[in-house]
């Protein structure tokens, strides 16, 4: 049966991966991702989880020990944060690439310099584009449910591509709230076994791996895994829907949509901020101001047709941004909502947010200010500069 805790974000991201009992675990510890490991390192000795743990010396080794473990068909996991991330970026690339489903928990943390460990996702935001799948999530019980179905997503034959769950640092790693716990036979029945097919390192049927290649077969390694990318789209979808069927949560797949069927006017949020949000939509629909919630699940691949369903046809929108895009002047996700859209062939005014960066917090009144000048900017016909949101 189901059981109820209080616990914070690492350790339901521990317990779902305990639930899942992966091969190879290999993780450096780092701030705020630590106790992650001390977890799952506990759930080891403690005999709880047939996983092997692998002590390594860096985040590079632990990518490249589970890069060999899932080359050898072994369920992996990891867990990293900030320069840990960075660190590791030659073999998270090369996991990628060699289409290996390595499952990996970001507990996203604000980059140097100006030195600082507090929360933000600039680090996984920063690389996006290095062929993973990227998964951010609002709350401890998403962090569980989402690695869980991490693995269904990644290991499938039409997707086989690594996979990030993405949760901030502070605001969900340490703080704690309740969560339900799935029950271990519920979880084996939804997720099958990992069987590799299409690379495996086995001695009686030696193979070469990631050998010198011409650019004629890399241009179609590239496009089958653009495709792979959006074959994701339709499986993340698949998914959340099957483990509805088991758990009875949903989280809208690629996006939750909240309120925005009938509303002139869109918030865009990703992550922990968007509970804030929803507060302020609804003290703003009460004041008679029809204003809808889109937040982004999936970043990666991006979910370009449902925001295009979900803000065309709308007044204005506006995007929260924890984040910078460098040479922009906006965030990184104001400019991805903003390329999805140029195919809907709708203009409307939109306004860029910037807010929270190291650690700080993005209150309900930041969000009902942001909220009225995304009316104000419709009224005006104008698009505003970057507003930043600072107490």
């Amino acid at each position: 049966m189901p059981k109820t805790d209080v616990i914070n974000g690492n350790k339901a991201a521990a317990v779902a991966v305990s639930l899942v009992e992966p091969d190879v675990i290999a993780a450096y510890p780092i701030t705020p991702q630590s106790s992650i490991v001390e977890y799952l390192t506990q759930f080891v000795i403690n005999n709880d989880i047939d996983s092997y743990m692998s002590e390594v010396e860096s985040e590079h080794s632990a990518m490249s020990v589970l890069t060999g473990a899932s080359l050898s068909g072994g369920r992996t996991f990891t867990a990293t944060a900030s320069q840990g991330l960075s660190l590791m970026y030659e073999p998270y690339f090369r996991a990628s690439t060699l289409r290996l489903p390595v499952v990996m928990a970001v507990t996203n943390r604000e980059m140097i310099s100006p030195q600082t460990v507090w929360g933000g996702p600039q680090d996984s935001l920063s690389v996006r584009d290095a062929g993973w799948l990227q998964i951010y999530v609002e709350d401890n019980q998403e962090i569980l449910d989402t690695i869980i179905q991490a693995y269904r997503i990644a290991e499938d034959k039409k997707v086989l591509l690594p996979i990030n769950v993405c949760f901030d640092g502070f605001y969900l790693t340490h703080m704690t709230e309740k969560v339900e716990i799935p029950d271990k036979q519920d979880i084996d029945r939804f997720l099958p076994e990992y069987n590799p097919e299409h690379i495996i390192l086995d001695s009686e049927k030696p193979m070469a791996v990631d050998p010198l290649t011409s650019g004629y077969l890399l241009m179609e390694y590239r496009e089958k895994h653009l495709k792979a990318q959006q074959e994701a789209l339709k499986l993340i979808e698949e998914v959340d829907s099957l483990y509805e069927g088991i758990t009875g949560r949903s989280y809208g797949g690629l996006v939750e949509n909240y309120k925005c069927d009938d509303a002139d006017y869109v918030i865009v949020t990703m992550g922990s901020m968007t509970g804030a949000c929803r507060e302020a939509v609804d003290h703003k629909r009460n004041e008679g101001l029809k204003v809808g919630l889109l937040k982004i699940r999936a970043l990666r691949p991006f979910p370009k047709q449902k925001v295009m369903e979900i803000i065309s046809g709308k007044k204005a929108f506006g995007v929260v941004d924890r984040n910078v895009s460098f040479g922009w002047d906006t965030g990184i996700i104001y400019q991805e909502v903003k390329s999805a859209l140029y195919d809907s062939k709708c203009y409307m005014p939109s306004v860029p947010f910037i807010g929270g960066l190291g650690g700080e917090d993005i209150t309900i009144e930041h969000f009902e200010d942001a909220i009225v000048k995304i009316h104000e900017a419709y009224q005006n016909e104008n698009n505003p500069q970057t507003v930043w949101l600072k107490n």
